[in-house]
Order: C-alpha cells, then sequence, then structure tokens
C-alpha cells in the first residue's frame, strides 16, 4: 500500500504545552535551541516524524506561540495540510491562539484537531467551560466541525484517542502532488561536516532525487543535489509532502548566500516577480484597513517581503471585506497563482489580512476592467479548463508560454495538460512553445484580413502588401509565429493568396482606370522598345512622368513579371534582362578577371547602363566581383535568375 505523507503543524497559544503534546506522541523533543531550552518556550520551528498507522505518516512541525515569533510560525504555518491546535485547559482561548486562526483561514488550511491539554489541572466543570469556549470560538470558521480531544501529557490522558482522531481527519485530508513540479520553501540552512550545505523544508509539491540540477530562487543560485534525508534517514527521492533535508553543492552555495525565504526548484523552474494581483480579505473585527499605496509586510512560504499597495478598484478594504489589490513588491519573490499569502503591518506589526494570487508574474495595473475581474475570478475558482482559458483571455496578444502554464494556474502538469487539449479544441493554437486564446487568433485572423482590405482600399494599383509589413502591422507584444499561422490558415481556406511575397484577397486583380490603363499600355511599350537601355524613371516622358500613378503602375508592372528592377529608378524588360544574363552565362561560363569592357558585345549598352547591371548580376548571382575583375560563375544550365 502507498504510504500517505501529510504536513501536521501545531498552532496556539504560548505555554499552552504544543511542544510537549508533539514529544508525547512522537517522542521527539522539537526545541532543538539552547534558547529554547533555557526558556521553556519555542522559538524556531521544531520538527518531528508521526507515523500514526500503516501507509500514513506524518510530518510535525511544532510552530512558537510568541507573539514575537509569528514569523516563523507563518513560516511553518504555510505548508500544513492539517492543524494540531492546541488550547490549554487553565487559560482556554488566548490572544495568540485567535491570531493563530486567523492566520490558518488566511492559508486556506481547512483541517484541523483541537487538543485541549493540560485537562489534569483543572475540575470537570471548568473544562466543560473551555470545550464550550473553543466551540464558539470556531463557529462559524472552516473549523467548526473540528474534533476536541481533551488530554494530559503528565497522565497520558486522551493521547490515544487524539492518535485516532487525527488519523480519521488525515484520510480526508487532500494529499499534495508529487506530479507537480518541484517547490520546496527553505526554513532551515546549516552546514554539515563531510556534507556541505544543507536546507530543509517542506517539500510542497513535486519529488526531488539525488544528482538533480537545482535553482534557489530569487537569487538564481544553481547547485546540484548530493544527498537526501527524510527524517533523518537518507533516502534517494523525497516526495510532496515529506521534511526534506537536502545537501546541494554548488560554487556559488553557502551560508552567505543560502538563507531561509529561498525556494529549491528544479532548473526548469519558474522565474521570481516583482508585482502580484491578488484578492485580499481583511480579518473581522479589527481596527486596520487596507489602503491604496499602504506598506505591508508579504508573507509567502518562509519568505517575508515588503510592498506597497495598489487598489484595483476603491480605495480601501476594511476589516471582513474583500478586494483585488496589486502587490508592488520591494523585493523579489517566487509565485505561484492560487497561492495563499498573509499580509502584516508595517508597524506595529500585526496580522490584517491575507489573499490568493491570482496573478503570480503581474503586468502592472492600475485599475481592473469588469472583463479582467471576471477573468481573474476563474482564474482563482475554476476548473483547469475554465482557469486556462481565462489566463489566455487575460494575456492577450502576448500568449503564455507552455513551461508557465503549471505556475499561471497553480495546477499540476497532469491536470492543465488536458485542459490545454480542451481549449485547443475550443479555437486556442499552441505555436511552438506558446499558446494563444481562441479570442485573439480570432482576432489576429480579423486583425490581418482588415489590414489587407485596408491596403487594397488605399493602393489598388498594387498586387497586395508584403508579407513582413502585415508581421509588423500585428500588436507589438504579438509573436511572428501568431501572423504567420493565421496568413497560413486565411491562405489555405482561400480567403487570402501570397504571390511574389504579397498577400491579397483571393482573386484580387489591380483596379486600372481608363487612363491608369492607358499609362500601363504606353510605359510597357516605353520598355520593351528601349530593351537594355530605357529611360530612368526620371528621364521618362513629361506626360508620363508627371502621372501620380507612375510608381503603382511600375510596381504593378514588376509584380506582373514584365520589367525587372535593376538599381532604383533603373528597371528593364524582363525578356531583354534574361537573354542578356543567359548570353553572358553561355559565352564567358567560368572566366576570370573580367572588365566592363568585356562584357559590351554581350550587351551593347553605354557605361551609363553598363555598371547598373553588372552590378545587378552580381546580385543574382551571375558574376562575382573580386579585385580582378569579374569572375562569371561556372554552371552547366542556362541562368534562370
Amino acid at each position: 500500500m502507498r504510504e500517505k505523507k501529510l504536513i501536521l503543524g501545531t498552532a496556539g497559544h504560548i505555554d499552552h504545552g504544543k511542544t510537549a503534546l508533539v514529544k508525547a506522541l512522537t517522542g521527539i523533543d522539537t526545541d532543538r535551541l539552547q534558547e529554547e531550552k533555557a526558556r521553556g518556550i519555542t522559538i524556531d520551528l521544531g520538527f518531528a516524524e508521526l507515523a500514526l498507522k500503516e501507509g500514513l505518516n506524518l510530518g510535525v512541525v511544532d510552530v512558537p506561540g510568541h507573539e514575537g515569533f509569528i514569523r516563523n510560525m507563518l513560516a511553518g504555518a504555510t505548508g500544513m495540510d492539517l492543524v494540531l491546535m492546541v488550547v490549554s485547559a487553565d487559560e482556554g482561548i488566548m490572544p495568540q491562539t485567535k491570531e493563530h486562526l486567523d492566520i490558518l483561514r488566511l492559508l486556506g488550511v481547512h483541517k484541523m484537531v483541537v487538543a485541549i491539554t493540560k485537562s489534569d489541572l483543572v475540575e470537570d466543570d471548568w473544562l466543560a467551560l473551555v470545550c464550550e469556549e473553543v466551540s464558539k470560538e470556531l463557529s462559524g470558521t472552516p473549523f467548526a466541525d473540528a474534533p476536541l480531544v481533551k488530554t494530559s501529557t503528565v497522565t497520558g490522558e486522551g493521547l490515544g484517542d487524539l492518535m485516532e482522531v487525527l488519523a480519521s481527519v488525515s484520510y480526508e485530508a487532500k494529499e499534495r502532488s508529487s506530479r507537480d513540479i518541484v517547490r520546496l520553501p527553505v526554513d532551515r540552512v546549516f552546514t554539515v561536516k563531510g556534507t556541505g550545505t544543507v536546507v530543509t523544508g517542506t517539500l510542497w509539491s513535486g519529488e526531488l532525487s539525488v544528482g538533480d540540477k537545482i535553482i534557489l530562487q530569487p537569487p538564481g543560485i544553481k547547485g546540484r543535489i548530493r544527498g537526501l534525508q527524510v527524517h533523518g534517514s537518507q533516502v534517494g527521492e523525497a516526495e510532496a509532502g515529506e521534511r526534506t533535508a537536502v545537501a546541494i553543492t554548488g560554487s556559488d552555495i553557502d551560508l552567505e548566500t543560502v538563507e531561509r525565504g529561498n525556494v529549491l526548484v528544479l532548473e526548469s523552474g519558474w522565474l521570481p516577480t516583482f508585482m502580484i494581483t491578488a484578492i485580499v480579505t481583511v480579518i473581522p473585527e479589527i481596527e486596520w484597513t487596507i489602503k491604496y499605496g499602504q506598506r505591508v509586510r508579504v508573507h509567502l512560504g518562509t519568505s517575508e517581503v515588503m510592498a506597497r499597495v495598489v487598489m484595483m478598484y476603491g480605495e480601501e478594504i476594511v476589516p471582513g471585506d474583500s478586494g483585488w489589490v496589486q502587490l508592488r513588491l520591494e523585493g523579489p519573490l517566487l509565485a505561484r497563482v492560487r497561492d495563499r499569502l498573509v499580509i502584516r503591518s508595517y508597524s506595529p506589526v500585526t496580522t490584517i489580512g491575507g489573499g490568493i494570487i491570482a496573478e503570480a508574474m503581474a503586468p502592472k495595473r492600475n485599475k481592473l476592467l469588469p472583463e479582467e475581474r471576471d477573468a481573474l475570478l476563474r482564474i482563482v475558482e475554476g476548473d483547469a479548463t475554465d482557469a486556462l482559458d481565462a489566463i489566455l483571455d487575460i494575456s492577450g496578444w502576448k500568449g503564455v508560454s507552455e513551461k508557465d502554464i503549471p505556475v499561471c494556474t497553480g495546477m499540476a502538469p497532469d491536470i492543465v495538460g488536458p485542459a490545454k487539449i480542451k481549449v485547443i479544441e475550443s479555437g486556442a493554437r499552441q505555436l511552438a512553445n506558446e499558446v494563444y486564446g481562441s479570442a485573439i487568433v480570432e482576432a489576429a485572423r480579423k486583425f490581418i484580413e482588415d489590414v489587407v482590405d485596408d491596403f487594397h482600399n488605399k493602393e489598388p494599383l498594387r498586387p497586395g502588401i508584403s508579407v513582413e509589413i502585415l508581421r509588423q502591422k500585428l500588436p507589438t507584444l504579438s509573436d511572428s509565429l501568431l501572423a504567420d499561422f493565421v496568413l497560413d490558415e486565411a491562405v489555405t481556406s482561400g480567403v487570402l493568396s501570397i504571390n511574389n511575397d504579397r498577400v491579397s484577397r483571393f482573386g484580387y486583380k489591380p483596379c486600372l482606370t481608363m487612363e491608369q490603363d492607358s499609362l500601363r499600355t504606353e510605359l510597357l511599350g516605353v520598355y520593351l522598345h528601349a530593351g537594355l537601355a530605357p529611360p530612368m524613371v526620371n528621364e521618362l516622358p513629361e506626360i508620363i512622368k508627371d502621372d501620380p500613378s507612375l510608381w503603382p503602375i511600375i510596381k504593378l508592372l514588376e509584380h506582373e513579371g514584365h520589367i525587372v528592377n535593376i538599381d532604383d529608378d533603373f528597371f528593364v524588360i524582363k525578356e531583354a534582362i534574361t537573354e542578356a544574363s543567359n548570353k553572358v552565362a553561355s559565352e564567358l561560363n567560368g572566366v576570370k578577371g573580367l572588365g566592363p569592357i568585356d562584357f559590351r558585345k554581350y550587351l551593347m549598352v553605354t557605361r551609363k547602363h553598363m555598371i547598373p547591371i553588372l552590378n545587378y548580376f552580381d546580385r543574382v548571382g551571375l558574376t562575382v566581383r573580386k579585385e580582378g575583375g569579374r569572375e562569371v560563375v561556372a554552371r552547366s544550365t542556362d541562368f534562370d535568375g
């Protein structure tokens, strides 16, 4: 049977017996610091292992209850799958009990067991009152149905019952996914002689193996895993939901560069951000509000970063209410959509609210449009298909990189993979590594067709717009892959056509007036009569040169294949330049060291036309110009340039 692995965290007021209870359950004293032993309180996180039943193993995180160490409590609480709330029978609900409850609600921890400790110190009537007080405090919260167990670490009362209740609730708790992308928030860093730098943390998601290449974010320090331990035992692999110690090696890895708050991800992991969009709730019945421009402390995982609040609408969020904000971070943070964060005031430091991240790598926003709010709600509340569809809608012309989808949705690759297939079946498209929403694909299709139509209206004599210019017309955030894809679809479906790198409506023909058709005929006659020595455009007869349709008609003749552009305003009838090219290729095949005079008998033109024609030969590869003169490239067939 596969073992279920969860993280059980303690919570509760200082000196209510959390550490003693953990020791009674696990046999491990989680107070590891000398100061903790001396003061009799938990200052930093403590860890233990609790094997409840066969196939059910809990990693225990013992958090401090003192108000001065709430930051450390937050570092442990964000990885909890279920919580053991500890309330002392002789004191009942206390300030840190309430703050811990608020934090757990903000972090979305839903599974709780309440242990009433020190029950041997009070009378039965008092114990009943404390249990009633706890039940009242939990009513109206996600923990309203949390079971209460009366315990004593002195007499052993209730410890067996507590183990049974913990097992029952653990079976209901959702397990973390080892098939997800790797993420381990670092809560401790130390060195071991002969091993080097070791980081510990709860493996939130994914699976680690010895030899894996890793990156510690936000600093971006690269390294490799040289060893793994789970609860003190050497292992080759660590799975999601396990308390893990990772020995890492790398040229930049040491106690000076690695710290609590870093996040260990695999080398293909995601990048840190300075901007987060989130829906934030202020704790009810407190004296704080969240206002525009307010400086706050943002806690995510084991990280704490200062930030400024930008309200997405309205001026403030009052106690008990929720609202959309953008957090402009003062330092980098590794975040993922659907992450829960806690917000604490700058000074005096107290927990004031928390939120759910909707955009982990957010563009800078000042206000949200109604449709953007709807999309962000779908991202944090919808299923995988709905969330991905909303992300593609809100990303617009930029699209979403395939590798970023698990970060942008907050869902594992094996969940968003089928969702991607569904949105593509509904009109979205994946081009190379980028995915574009159906609305953008349709907008791009219409945009390209409108640009072609506009070109035809403004330039009726020209056969179409160039492919490159058409690409450049799309919004700057778009990739040329999107333009090429939509263009190919339009050509395949018979809506547009491409000829000589020119895009037009299928079947489009330049529309000439009678006067323009007459000019075309006259101009073509000039080039036909002149052969290789026509006048330059600025030398054409005045009646032709002054006509405003001259250049469009010249370009039309070029597109139709009647004339060839030799140099700037020098055009030659195609048959003449083709015949001259083949004559040079035939008569001078492979000859080297040629000067202009050597070509005269084959071209029969003056120097005025000779030099541009020779340059044209160089350009099309008939000749190669070298220091000793030109060389006619040797070939066995007619020249077709």
